[in-house]
């Protein structure tokens, strides 16, 4: 089993219009809804790779409800969700269907109480200890949860033996790859804020002197750089390709974790990371991809060694 933590789950919710204009009314297209929050969409992405997956964090109130059957129906991944008071946060995603591009809002995420997070730490421990392989730990921290949660987190998994990636920014992070975690994957703008570099391949290396035993960097449509014990590796996708970013770095996430658990080596794990990211840019939503671009791309992908 692989195991997704998400503290501050999500309704997503996408609009696609036209053309995005300020100051302007629109008339929507299309709209979807997904459960959400970087976690969750790892964990579709697993299970739609055919891996048994489960994913914790906190749903609540009515939008809440709406995230737990939305998941139920998605279908592969089990929900082991803990409710909470407060009630669950939502993001909207503008597509601009002219351009492509995407404006996103993000709603806070409810107030975890003492009593929750205490709830919460036990059904993690056991999770852990159910035949847990893997664990990915990802996005930001709900009001409430202490800013060290992360650590808390990658310690108690590292002491069951289960290895973690970690996916989160700001403070969360730094006091994160203190704790050792086994991969994390920062894009370039949280890498520059951790290491405080803004060039790539030295902010990497950088990152992994800092505690963790391998970086890898999004660089957005140029792929992945990662800095690991067996040397540093670039991996790039064979072209650009159109469509909406949003959930790209979550399965570039699910590919690294899902590699990660099967043993594959590291040129494999970018490979199928780069290929996940690219496919999820012609999907409708996060935590989808498009199992032909998938195909199509994981056969011409680039990786070259950057040392």
């Amino acid at each position: 089993m692989i195991l997704t933590v998400t503290l501050n789950t999500a309704l997503d919710v996408t609009y696609r219009v036209p053309r995005l204009l300020p100051h302007a009314s629109h008339r929507v297209a299309a709209v979807s809804e997904r459960p959400g929050g970087k976690g969750l969409n790892v964990a579709r992405v697993l299970a739609a790779l055919g891996h048994e997956v489960t994913a914790t964090g906190f749903a609540g109130g009515p939008v809440g409800a709406v995230v737990r059957d939305l998941l139920a129906r998605s279908g592969g991944v089990a929900d082991a969700l803990l409710p909470c008071a407060g009630p669950t946060r939502r993001t909207v995603a503008v597509v601009d269907e002219t351009s492509g591009d995407t404006t996103q809002f993000n709603e806070p995420g409810p107030l975890i109480t003492a009593a929750e997070w205490s709830a919460f730490l036990d059904r993690y421990e056991d999770l852990l200890a159910a035949g847990t392989r893997a664990v990915a730990l990802c996005g930001s921290l709900p009001p409430g949860v202490p800013v060290g949660a992360y650590a808390v987190l990658v310690r108690a998994a590292r002491a069951a033996g289960v290895p973690v990636l970690l996916d989160t920014s700001g403070e969360a992070l730094r006091r994160g790859v203190a704790a050792r975690p086994e991969i994390i994957k920062p894009n370039a703008a949280e890498l520059a804020e951790l290491t405080g570099s803004r060039e790539p391949l030295p902010a990497t290396r950088d990152a992994r002197r800092r505690g963790a035993h391998a970086v890898v960097t999004s660089l957005g449509p140029d792929g992945l750089l990662a800095a690991t014990p067996e040397g540093a590796w670039r991996a790039a996708p064979p072209r650009t390709l159109a469509g909406n970013p949003t959930g790209a770095g979550d399965s570039a996430v699910a590919g690294l974790l899902s590699a990660l658990a099967e043993g594959l080596d590291w040129p494999e794990r970018l490979t199928r990371a780069v290929a996940l990211s690219a496919a999820t840019v012609h999907a409708p939503a996060a935590g989808e991809f498009d199992p032909r671009t998938y195909e199509e791309v994981r056969g011409s992908v680039k990786v070259t060694r950057a040392d």
